[in-house]
């Protein structure tokens, strides 16, 4: 199977390429590949000529977004619905990477898929848009909602509390707002594995289990070893540019139909600390 990716230098992109085996893969980072350029976009395809696309280039700075609105629609609205339509061109399918920002964070129970879209950030927004117009252009599609993604590489949550908790005996971490932590190595598992069964529609794919911040944070910091306090703090007290789902946790069923389990959140965690520690070991950039 010939697979080309786009955004293959982010945290997902770079799991997706270690990850990706027994396949002829081929990854463009966006410095490569500019979404928003369709010549651009077409003169790979027909060089790659893959049979999947995925797309997993974005701007990911949730709260950049709603400063640079021009900006976020145009490569995460714009840029998708350019991907999609080169890929309807050339007869690939496509695999595209969303969010649970879609949603407004109301519901009490887990996300369904069919569950109607109402973001609340110009990040969710912008995602939800590319949804819907990719779902119109390419029924075949297959479009993934992954959530609190994190993974040795890149910025990420727990990377910032290791960071901030070797240097502080006391660190404030909200604890009203809850979702699913996805190791980026084991959405990446999943993805091949999608494609591979010629997925299509929308699925939800992260870790197994729910956590709050705190609890997430507490998590990591206990199994660092580390013995910085972590305390509870509200949203409404940690104001940040883009507004936050309180709830955003996804329903499994849709990936479990194609018989695909993810680990539980806390097992994903434990192997990343012992990724990132290796990083340490082998000189790499991630420090503790």
């Amino acid at each position: 199977m010939r697979v080309t990716i786009f955004g293959a230098t982010g945290l997902l992109g770079k799991a997706l390429i270690r990850e990706w085996k027994a396949d002829e893969v081929v990854g463009f980072a966006s410095k490569d590949v500019d979404v928003r350029d369709i010549g651009q976009i077409r003169r790979v395809i027909e060089q790659t000529r893959p049979q999947w696309l995925v797309n997993a280039a974005a701007y990911t700075d949730v709260d950049g977004c709603e400063s640079n609105r021009e900006l976020a629609f145009a490569v995460n609205w714009r840029g998708a619905v350019n991907v999609a339509q080169v890929a309807k061109e050339s007869g690939a399918r496509l695999l595209f990477l969303s969010t649970d920002y879609v949603f407004d964070g109301l519901s009490t129970t887990p996300y369904e898929t069919a569950r109607a879209r109402s973001p609340l950030s110009i990040y969710g927004k912008s995602k939800a848009k590319a949804e819907e117009e990719i779902g119109q252009l390419l029924p075949d599609a297959c479009i993934v909602r992954t959530s609190w993604l994190f993974g040795v590489g890149g910025k990420c949550f727990p990377d910032t509390i290791l960071r901030l908790a070797s240097s502080r005996s006391e660190i404030d971490v909200v604890d009203d707002q809850r979702g699913s932590p996805t190791h980026a190595p084991d959405l990446a598992r999943a993805l091949v594995a999608l494609c591979r069964a010629s997925a299509t529609g929308i699925v939800h794919a992260t870790n197994a289990g729910d956590c709050t911040w705190l609890e997430f944070a507490r998590e990591i910091v206990r199994d660092a070893g580390l013995s910085t306090v972590v305390r509870p703090t509200t949203t409404e007290k940690f104001v940040r540019p883009a507004p936050r789902p309180k709830y955003s946790v996804l329903s499994s069923q849709s990936l479990q139909r194609y018989g695909i389990l993810m680990p539980h959140w806390k097992d994903a965690l434990r192997d990343y600390l012992l990724e990132r520690q290796a990083a340490v070991h082998s000189g790499g950039n991630t420090v503790l």
